[in-house]
C-alpha cells in the first residue's frame, strides 16, 4: 500500500466529512418533509355546568380585616396574634401583635380554618364538643373562641381567628371587629 503524503490525507478526511454530513442532512430533511406537521393544541371551552365559581377576599380586604382585629386588641391592652384564611383555609394574613405569645399564631390559624369550614363562630362550635367529643380530632380545627366566619350571602368566604387574649370570649370579640370592618 502507498504511503499518501499529509496534504492528500487532509483533502480526503475533508472530503469524507462533508460526504458523511451531506448524507446526514439530506436524510434529516427527508424525515422532516416526511412527518405532517402537529396540529395547534385548540382551547376547549368547558361547558358552564363543569364548572362552579367561589368568591373570596382580596389580599387588601383580608389585611383590613385582620388589622381591624389587631387594633381592637391593642385598644383593650392585649396582646394577640390574628389569621385571616381563605374558603379553603388556606392562609391568605397573619399579624402576630408585639408580644403575643408563641403559641398564638398557630392558635388563630386554627379558629379561622374551624370558624370558615363550619360557617360558624368557634365559641358556639365549642359548645356542640359535649355531644360530640371526637370533633376535636379533626386536624387543624381548634374549637375554642376566638373564630368567626366571614360571609357573603349566607355562604363563608374567609375565616377570621385571634389568639393570645386571657379569653377566648375576648379573641371573638377582637375577630368580630375584624369581621366589622369589611362592611365599611
Amino acid at each position: 500500500m502507498k504511503k499518501m503524503d499529509t496534504r492528500t490525507r487532509v483533502l480526503t478526511g475533508a472530503v469524507a466529512v462533508m460526504a458523511l454530513g451531506a448524507g446526514t442532512f439530506g436524510a434529516v430533511s427527508a424525515n422532516a418533509e416526511e412527518t405532517p406537521a402537529a396540529a395547534p393544541a385548540k382551547a376547549v371551552d368547558t361547558a358552564k355546568s363543569n364548572t362552579f365559581e367561589t368568591s373570596h377576599l382580596t389580599v387588601e380586604s383580608a389585611t383590613k380585616a385582620a388589622q381591624a382585629a389587631l387594633d381592637a386588641a391593642q385598644k383593650n391592652g392585649q396582646k394577640v396574634s390574628v389569621a385571616v384564611v381563605d374558603r379553603n383555609g388556606n392562609t391568605v394574613v397573619t399579624l402576630r401583635g408585639d408580644g403575643a405569645g408563641p403559641q398564638s399564631y398557630e392558635s388563630a390559624e386554627r379558629k379561622a380554618f374551624t370558624a370558615v369550614s363550619w360557617n360558624a363562630p368557634t365559641s358556639e362550635l365549642s359548645k356542640r364538643l359535649a355531644q360530640v367529643p371526637n370533633l376535636k380530632d379533626i386536624p387543624g380545627t381548634l374549637f375554642l373562641g376566638g373564630g368567626a366566619p366571614v360571609q357573603l350571602k349566607g355562604a363563608p368566604i374567609a375565616g377570621i381567628g385571634v389568639a393570645g387574649a386571657p379569653s377566648g370570649d375576648l379573641d371573638e370579640q377582637f375577630a368580630q371587629a375584624g369581621v366589622a370592618a369589611l362592611g365599611k
